[in-house]
């Protein structure tokens, strides 16, 4: 059985951080048969720590990009992502996981992706759940089960390479999974406590301000196609988490902004037509069920394996 995966990190001054996913990496139990961590420009002790790890383990690889004065976001992280894609080859993987440098993982985190998505073979891209720490506890980032988590994005390769890669745009790590589901496959993210990963960085929170950052977020939303009655339902789903009220309230912002600037949508009008009528169906009978049907739907047609 073919269980070869890779790793690809894109990061920038990620020194305060990056030890613990490093550390936690290299403690799989199933480790990767090789990681590609893009040096995108950074000015901290970044590059001295990956030094520090790739002379001490030969599969640890490090592509290094100039600086370009400030940490990328959405397209940018996407390029540096494929700075390091463009250096490998794809057929000699079976699993590809985009991982951030500010995470820190369990111990069989990748075996036990790996087993689940040997058991099914519809799923192409999933992950775990992402928790920060907080006074000594961790708190969910509350992410959706129909989503492999941006952080951490582990997909079978030839799904991967099937829905043409990920979109160099803002909801990269959304678009993704809809196009996924659209092919008939599965993308999917578990809160079981053996997958559970610790956020060193909150989500969302933008190097500038949480709020910034979930007024760009409302921006991919516009983008990726997204309807003005979900993001009020996301504006009050959003109501409990801190920022209160106001963390919500800038999603919506972001939506409305763009709106009204008329910004470009993404220009896949299928796509689009499919997303909405999911987010219509989701919002009558709940994310769940909406993306069971779907599901339900894909497997009523002849499915064959995408290898």
């Amino acid at each position: 059985m073919n269980r070869r995966y890779i790793l690809i990190s894109p990061c920038r001054n990620e020194a305060d951080f990056m030890r613990q996913t490093l550390d936690s990496v290299v403690a799989q139990s199933l480790r990767p048969a090789c990681w590609v961590i893009v040096d995108d420009g950074s000015t901290d002790a970044t590059s001295r720590i990956l030094d520090e790890y790739r002379q001490r383990h030969d599969w640890i690889r490090v592509v290094t990009r100039r600086d370009r004065g400030q940490r990328a976001v959405g397209p940018g992280v996407i390029d540096a992502f494929y700075a390091g894609y463009e250096t490998i080859d794809p057929d000699a993987y079976d699993y590809l996981c985009k991982l951030d440098l500010d995470l820190r993982l369990p111990t069989r985190y990748f075996e036990d992706l790996i087993r689940r998505m040997e058991a099914d073979a519809r799923i192409a891209t999933c992950s775990g759940k992402a928790y920060i720490e907080r006074n000594g506890e961790l708190v969910s980032e509350r992410h959706g089960d129909e989503n492999s988590i941006g952080a951490s994005k582990f997909y079978r390769m030839s799904c991967f390479r099937g829905i043409g890669g990920f979109v160099r745009e803002v909801m990269w790590d959304g678009i993704d999974c809809h196009r996924c589901r659209m092919r008939g496959w599965i993308a999917v993210s578990w809160d079981d406590p053996e997958l559970r990963f610790v956020h060193l960085r909150p989500m969302g929170s933008s190097q500038v301000s949480i709020y910034v950052g979930r007024t760009r977020h409302g921006y991919g939303q516009y983008f990726m196609g997204t309807g003005l009655l979900w993001m009020i339902a996301t504006a009050i789903y959003r109501i409990p988490e801190k920022p209160y009220v106001l963390g919500g309230l800038a999603i919506l912002w972001g939506w409305l902004r763009s709106a009204l600037q008329g910004k470009p949508r993404y220009d896949d009008p299928e796509f689009r037509t499919f997303l909405r009528r999911y987010q219509r169906r989701a919002l009558l009978v709940g994310k769940k069920q909406a993306i069971e049907e779907i599901d339900s739907a894909a497997a009523d047609v002849r499915f064959s394996a995408p290898y």
